[in-house]
């Protein structure tokens, strides 16, 4: 493929989806990410779109938003290995709310395995995905159907939520920065993402690292509200994503990464983790002590669960019930 066409491909790519990350877009021209860098330079030069964390983005600042349809085939493998790191944070007989996403959909196929759960959504995806879990209860929100990602939206949807109260809230979004935190290109979905939030005394964002450093139009989630993320490791040359790992860690965010090695990328209170495995450093993620008096068991959960001192949750909780 020459480059006029490479880079027709690419324009064409970020214009149907808004957003797509160096390594989608190499696998889909059939090149390396080296010369997909150069070719979204030279058409960052035109104009034509803006370079972001691992990516490109349509031009103006903003993203807009993509469709289910597309959302669907960008960054899967992250998706799943995210997924499966999340899904171990979920216990036996929990009450959670999962919100709107394509990774939260990943996620909730993975938590029809865990017994007696309870899981409120506003996402008909993540409701078909737990459909026939056995010991997995299903609460719907109420709301109109907003049909671009299958969710309920609307007065309708928060409404059902007040009075609401579980452990945890798992979000996506279409960006995160240290600065703003999470959000949205949607105005109706960003609302309802608010009222999940204040139903829950945990809030776990799951985010992929093309969504780091990206910005949209509504905020979802204040960083200084998000307990956790559950990324994947970004590229070795992605020196932005690895510097906004580390602002959010610097702000206390408890960050693990999926799949990935501790390497040059992870600094200081980014904890790199296997789905499944033991962390390859036994260090405490922001916010979090660590357990002298517990068995090898107790220790290696409190390093994946990033579990607080019981004073700090309880000041949490109160926090979250007062916003």
């Amino acid at each position: 493929m020459f480059a006029a066409e490479r880079r027709q491909l690419i324009l064409e790519m970020v214009r149907a989806n808004g957003a797509v990350s160096l390594r989608e877009l190499a696998r889909v021209v059939q090149t390396s990410e080296v010369t997909v860098r150069r070719d979204v330079r030279a058409l960052e030069a035109e104009g034509l779109l803006d370079r972001r964390h691992g990516g490109a983005v349509l031009p103006g600042g903003f993203t807009r938003e993509s469709g289910f349809p597309q959302k669907s085939h960008l960054a899967t493998a992250e998706k799943t290995a995210i997924a499966d790191l999340a899904a171990g944070l979920v216990e036996e007989g929990e009450a959670i709310v999962v919100g709107a996403g394509t990774t939260t959909q990943e996620l909730a196929r993975r938590l029809a395995r865990v017994p007696g759960l309870t899981v409120v959504t506003n996402s008909l995806l993540v409701a078909q995905a737990l459909a026939h879990a056995n010991r997995v209860e299903v609460v719907m929100t109420g709301g109109t159907l907003r049909g671009s990602n299958y969710a309920l939206v609307g007065s309708g949807a928060e409404q059902s939520l007040q009075g609401l109260r579980v452990s945890r809230a798992f979000l996506s979004g279409s960006g995160l920065t240290a600065e703003r935190g999470l959000s949205t290109s949607n105005m109706l979905s960003a609302s309802v993402d608010r009222a999940l939030v204040q139903a829950a005394a945990e809030v776990v964002v799951l985010a992929d690292h093309t969504k780091l450093g990206t910005d949209t139009m509504f905020q979802t989630v204040p960083t200084d509200v998000i307990t956790r993320l559950v990324t994947d490791e970004p590229p070795a040359h992605d020196d932005r994503a690895a510097t906004e790992l580390q602002a959010l860690a610097d702000q206390g965010v408890q960050i693990a990464v999926a799949g990935g090695s501790a390497g040059p990328s992870a600094g200081p209170g980014v904890d790199s983790v296997q789905a499944g495995r033991q962390p390859r450093r036994d260090v405490p993620l922001p916010g979090q002590r660590r357990n002298h008096g517990a068995g090898p068991g107790q220790q290696l959960r409190s390093a994946l669960l990033g579990e607080q001192p019981p004073g700090e949750r309880s000041a949490r909780v109160a926090d979250l019930r007062r916003r």
